[in-house]
């Protein structure tokens, strides 16, 4: 049977509601696309009379706009000559489509000089040429919605595949019509002035709260259309850091935050953060055998953490275009205020030429400017975990890391608007550390925070502490690997000086009177 009796046979199957969509569908298909020869000629006219008309329209229409194909010919020769810096008008045009060879393939001189009869001014130039951009929208919604049609009867078609094609296709067509306007520099510092004033009355974080003193009073926190790269050996607590303030923007915050979780499976992340928050050893969890009281700790210290606005996708190996899709998603469903992305290295981009693999440093760079475009387009800090190269192990001295260690793509480092690296010295057995007055103190605990680059301020390190015990990191250093309780509401208390407004990340830690240890 063909193919056409193939898809008859189909469509005889479908119930009579869908059928009747599936034969409006064909109807439509039937019709003349979007158009409007006579407002093509007028505004080609209207270019012809005056040169300065172009200027108008040039941000609106692109030479696929023009329906009839002589139109578009005649268009892009004038962008031609425009780009050369040279007159535009019937004669210009007809010379130049003359030496190319398509004079008399758009109709020759006589259909240049009857355009300028549609017109006699080009007062109404850019009205018109809207009206043109608005039909090519719609000739690319057919097209894209024919596409859909044609690949929805294919068996063999990958139905996820083809929601995620339909839903990038759909979001370029408007990304590529929305145009960003100049604005003068009188608007922009009444803007400036607005969020200042905005700012100075909060008295918190400008962006997503880290949670984490030192590091908010120089970054002002998590900022939005940032990219920031979290970037460690394996072993440093990437992952403990970013679920630390995670947990912080989202219980303290109340900011709604999703994770990306392409190594660790969901269960064991949130095994992750209930440790942490009940501060409950994590071995216990990984083995569950825990005490009564400490069933008890936990479900009393895992209610907040529980009514937080924390989304966590752990698919594997997810491709740049699933993730592009999610964030939208994501945004629009559950206005998400922060994305975190658990690592960079394990995430398929695409090659040059589009498709899938190729070159695994051009591939990682396709990545890394997508990360940042999704931060651009949504508005939200995107914070993606990287590895760093072996060859911090085989360096001497301390073994910190430095921006040159970032594995796979230079253009990590380029895309990012701010880079951090995480070192913990007893790792590599050291039982001192200098800090970066020359200092000496113990490293037992201590988790550095090296900003090894921030387009917005100053780079430095910050002091953490990490918890080996509930694999999370707090404020302050330079104590213990196992702190008393008193120890962690020290750190905690001094996270909140100068931001009284965001709680303790330790408020709802060990009650000392009542616990049994």
């Amino acid at each position: 049977m063909n193919e056409g009796g193939n898809i008859s046979k189909k469509i005889t199957s479908l119930s009579g509601k869908q059928r009747a969509k599936v034969n409006l569908i064909q109807d439509e298909l039937g019709k003349l696309p979007p158009q409007s020869l006579e407002l093509e000629e007028a505004v080609l006219g209207a270019l012809l009379l005056d040169k300065d008309a172009l200027t108008d329209i040039i941000e609106i229409l692109t030479i696929d706009s023009f329906y009839k194909e002589s139109n578009q010919k005649i268009y892009s020769t004038i962008l031609h000559l425009f780009d050369l810096n040279e007159p535009i008008d019937i004669l210009t045009v007809a010379q130049e489509l003359r030496k190319t060879g398509e004079l008399d393939n758009v109709g020759g001189a006589y259909y240049i000089s009857k355009l300028t009869s549609r017109v006699n001014s080009s007062a109404n130039v850019e009205f018109h040429a809207r009206i043109i951009a608005q039909n090519a929208i719609k000739r690319n919604l057919i097209s894209i919605a024919s596409e859909i049609l044609k690949d929805a009867y294919e068996d063999q078609t990958d139905v996820f595949d083809l929601l995620d094609t339909a839903s990038e296709r759909l979001f370029k067509v408007s990304e590529n019509n929305i145009k960003r306007s100049v604005e003068s520099i009188t608007d922009l510092i009444t803007q400036a002035k607005t969020l200042l004033k905005e700012k100075e009355s909060n008295e918190g974080p400008s962006g997503v709260p880290s949670g984490f003193t030192e590091l908010d009073k120089i970054t002002g926190g998590w900022q939005k259309s940032d990219l920031i790269i979290l970037a460690a050996r394996p072993g440093m607590g990437k992952t403990a850091f970013v679920v630390s303030t995670m947990r912080n923007a989202a219980v303290d915050a109340g900011k709604s935050v999703a994770i990306f979780s392409l190594e660790m499976p969901s269960i064991q992340l949130a095994n992750r953060l209930i440790s942490a928050e009940a501060e409950i050893d994590s071995s216990k969890m990984r083995h569950g055998n825990l005490e009564d009281y400490e069933w008890e700790q936990l479900n009393s210290k895992v209610e907040k953490l529980s009514k937080s606005k924390i989304f966590i996708d752990d698919t594997p190996a997810l491709s740049i275009r699933e993730f592009k899709t999610k964030c939208r998603r994501l945004k629009h469903s559950q206005k998400i205020d922060m994305v975190i992305i658990d690592y960079l290295q394990l995430m398929t981009g695409v090659s040059e030429n589009g498709g899938k693999g190729g070159n695994r440093e051009q591939e990682i760079a396709s990545i890394s400017r997508a990360l940042k475009g999704v931060a651009k387009d949504l508005e939200i800090p995107v914070i993606a975990l990287a590895q760093l190269s072996r060859a911090v192990e085989t360096r001497g001295g301390d073994k910190k890391p430095m921006l040159s260690d970032l594995r796979e793509s230079g253009s990590i480092e380029q895309d990012a608007d701010m880079v951090l690296m995480l070192y913990r010295p007893e790792y590599y057995g050291f039982t001192t550390i200098k800090s970066e007055d020359g200092e000496e103190m113990p490293a037992d605990g201590v988790g550095e925070l090296i900003i090894s680059k921030n387009r917005h301020g100053s780079t430095s390190s910050v002091y953490l502490h990490f918890l080996s015990k509930f694999t999370k990191f707090v404020d302050g250093a330079h104590s213990s690997s196992t702190p008393s309780t008193e120890n962690i509401q020290t750190f905690s208390s001094s996270m909140n000086q100068g931001f009284p407004d965001i709680p303790k990340f330790g408020e709802d830690a060990v009650d000392t009177d009542d616990a049994p240890f």
